[in-house]
């Protein structure tokens, strides 16, 4: 059943993703179109390592106060902790041998 509608759906989807992103990876004929797709690409790389692009003080000092008030509620002690990914350890537990009989 799931392999049914894999099959209906995935040539739908590969159609849609390559007519979306197949513009932006050729060269545009049309002068608009080049200015459009030079513009995204500078956006993208002036948003890379998810900072604002071109953030206003307002802006900057409601990020900062966003980010004191999470820490608040979840016991983040650093502001910049808190916009990170968290990072997870996990200990392999351990197993008493002696226990299982064969």
């Amino acid at each position: 059943m799931l392999t049914r509608r894999l099959a209906v759906s995935a040539p739908k989807v590969l159609k849609r993703n390559i007519g979306i992103v197949a513009p932006a990876l050729q060269k545009a004929s049309d002068p608009i179109q080049q200015l459009f797709i030079d513009k995204i690409r500078e956006y993208k790389s002036k948003s890379a390592n998810g900072k604002l692009v071109d953030p206003t003080p307002e802006i900057e000092k409601e990020r900062q106060a966003e980010l004191e008030r999470l820490a608040k509620q979840y016991g983040g002690s650093d502001r910049n902790q808190m916009s990170q990914f968290p990072t997870f350890k996990f200990k392999d537990p351990v197993i008493d041998v002696s226990s299982i009989k064969n």
